[in-house]
């Protein structure tokens, strides 16, 4: 058999391995969704983090369908031309549909951080519909769609959307918070802040970790087409590197001025900073020198604990996960940097100098940052004009997990088995015909901490009282109060958890059940517990209708 070589055109070798790569990058970049859902739920109050998990869904499955159905189209007649959604296209033209997509989701979810633990599930909704239908498409429309922004011939420039999505949805999530109003308590009267610290930093950083790899797909993927059959290795390697060190820059940036403010590295500060390097240089991750890059992710992250002073201490704002400074304000930051830190090979492309460069970069900014405040007040302040923007009061006092959801995220958190057997004793208890305490019923109550429960329970059981009641409450006694700092702000625990155990015992002595308790809770340290020793007056067994003793 004579060998036949495999020829193939090489314009479709070149498509379908663009085709490819743009697919595995929207992969990646849809992946961010599971670091967002991570490092929201992480930001907020255990109560809110079925809320905030379901925000995330609902993001993607409702902006992705709607960015098919209207986004596309009115992206179209932004840009010039006609309203031609992607239901009308051919199929090969959804591969371009999903790319901008995952973009357009970027920017919608964004704003769920900032509204957190107050608005209603259905006003965040109308507003994903609507940013995913319109105020994103008409961004997009008039700059990547249409080119539309320009100074003096030199266009507007966002690489992979660190103003379009990136600073849109930083400044729409803090439009939205601001409409909305703060959470309760998170001032006070004469307007000074109140820490509200959230339930998991584990999840905020493995969260910021997972979007720290998907920008890969949002930078470097952007880059990555090929070109007469190969990749553009100049602009490739340029974006990678200058992504990396800008991630890097930004998580020190933030860390050191955190130190500086309080003495302390904040480990969430440090994961916001990294995100707000990323944020920064993913507009000109093309265009930076290797310098430009530490300069700005540095001042990218640098600037996140100020302007989160700023916003939260003098404009009263109550933007929960830190969404304008992580994204807004970097977002912008980096955007204007464009002619300072641009290179020569990027400069010798640009029909104008630097200054025109900067011109069209403010006017973008500018443009993108009216349009989208505009558009976001009036979708919040219709929605708020309504009562359909935020939770009723005693909503967000139970947590919206309950209200909104019906469900509790943590079902057993802070909550220990009560098992009444003690975990060790089969006997069956009987009086033995004397007559302990006094013949009375005697109420033993103990007030001890949650990690010496099992000891108890175990301790009890021995002394032959199995039986008791476990609830979980705070408060404070000898126990010296606890420090605690979120985002580099210090807040004061002084009601300390911890449970409370009652036993009602009368055929055995109350002082052998006081003894028991104490052998299982004592650790030496203040803020054992107290116990108290109570009379009864009487018991009745429902089942029986016993009374007294007999009852108990």
């Amino acid at each position: 058999m004579d060998p036949t070589l495999l020829q193939a055109d090489t314009e479709m070798m070149i498509e379908a391995i663009n085709n490819t790569w743009i697919l595995v990058v929207t992969f990646l970049i849809f992946f961010m969704h599971a670091g967002f859902a991570m490092l929201e739920a992480g930001q907020v109050r255990s109560k809110n983090v079925a809320n905030q998990l379901t925000k995330n869904l609902l993001t993607w499955s409702v902006g992705v369908t709607v960015f098919f159905l209207i986004g596309i189209g009115i992206e179209g007649v932004v840009a010039g031309g006609g309203f031609e959604p992607a239901f009308m296209g051919d199929p090969s033209s959804w591969i371009g549909w999903l790319y901008g997509a995952v973009f357009a989701m970027t920017a919608a979810t964004i704003v769920s951080g900032a509204v957190a633990g107050r608005a209603k599930l259905r006003a965040y909704v109308t507003y994903t519909f609507l940013l995913a239908a319109v105020i994103y498409p008409v961004v997009t429309g008039l700059t990547w769609a249409g080119g539309l922004l320009s100074y003096n011939g030199v266009l507007f420039d966002d690489f992979a959307g660190g103003m379009i999505v990136h600073g849109m949805g930083g400044i729409a999530g803090l439009t939205a918070a601001w409409m909305l109003g703060p959470r309760l308590d998170r001032y006070n009267e004469d307007g000074s802040a109140n820490v509200i610290p959230g339930h998991s930093l584990t999840f905020a950083v493995l969260g910021t970790l997972i979007l720290a790899f998907g920008w890969y797909g949002f930078n470097v993927g952007t880059s990555a087409i090929f070109s007469d059959g190969a990749f553009v290795g100049d602009q490739l390697g340029r974006v990678a590197m200058t992504t990396t060190v800008a991630m890097a820059c930004g998580a020190m940036g933030a860390g050191l001025v955190a130190w500086l403010k309080t003495g302390k590295v904040d480990t969430l500060y440090v994961a916001n900073g990294l995100l707000a390097g990323l944020v920064g240089i993913t507009a000109i991750p093309h265009a930076s020198t290797w310098w430009g890059a530490f300069l700005v992710g540095g001042l990218a992250g640098a600037q996140l604990p100020i302007v989160f002073g700023l916003v939260e201490n003098y404009l009263k704002i109550d933007d929960v996960c830190a969404v304008f400074p992580v994204h807004g304000s970097a977002g912008v930051l980096g955007t204007l940097l464009l002619p300072i830190v641009a290179s020569p090979e990027y400069m010798s492309g640009v029909s104008g100098t630097r200054v025109d460069v900067f011109v069209a970069q403010v006017i973008g900014v500018v443009v993108i940052a009216a349009w989208t405040i505009g558009a976001t007040a009036v979708v919040w302040g219709a929605l708020k004009a309504i009562g359909q923007a935020r939770v009723t009061p005693e909503h967000e006092r139970d947590g919206l997990d309950v209200s909104e959801h019906g469900v509790d995220t943590y079902p057993e958190f802070g909550k220990p088995d009560v098992a009444t057997d003690g975990g060790s004793t089969d006997e069956i208890i009987r009086t033995d015909g004397g007559k302990p305490n006094d013949g009375e019923i005697k109420m033993v109550t103990a007030i001890v901490r949650p990690d010496r429960l099992g000891a108890i329970k175990q301790s009890l059981a021995e002394a032959g009282a199995p039986s008791l009641t476990v609830t979980n409450v705070s408060g404070r006694g000898s126990q010296p109060a606890k420090k605690g700092q979120w985002r580099g702000e210090e807040y004061t625990v002084d009601l300390h958890q911890k449970v409370k155990i009652e036993c009602v015992v009368a055929d055995i002595p109350a002082q052998e059940v006081v003894d028991a308790i104490r052998e299982g809770a004592e650790t030496g340290e203040p803020g054992d517990g107290k116990i108290f020793v109570m009379p009864v007056e009487g018991a009745t067994q429902i089942r029986t209708g016993k009374t007294g003793p007999d009852a108990v």
